[in-house]
């Protein structure tokens, strides 16, 4: 066995394969940001619209669930 055949046999993932995981972790972390936030300035004020919004209720768990995805396509990806 020669040694690149010896290399590639203990390396489980190639640089797109990391290059994959590294989108899909900013996939996770923006929609985590999008869900984030929203303190009120009076504590005793529930403000509906904000926590309520179509950002935190729809979209960030839409970009979350993508970021998931996209590290399931990065760990099958073949090397």
């Amino acid at each position: 066995m020669n040694q690149k055949a010896k290399n590639r046999s203990l390396q489980f993932f190639g640089k797109s394969n990391y290059t994959w995981m590294l989108v899909g972790a900013a996939l996770i972390l923006i929609g985590m940001l999008l869900m984030a936030g929203g303190k009120s300035a009076d504590p005793n004020v529930f403000n509906t619209d904000e926590v309520y919004s179509f950002r935190r209720i729809t979209l960030a768990p839409i970009v979350i669930i993508a970021g998931f995805i996209v590290e399931i396509f990065a760990i099958f990806k073949k090397a």
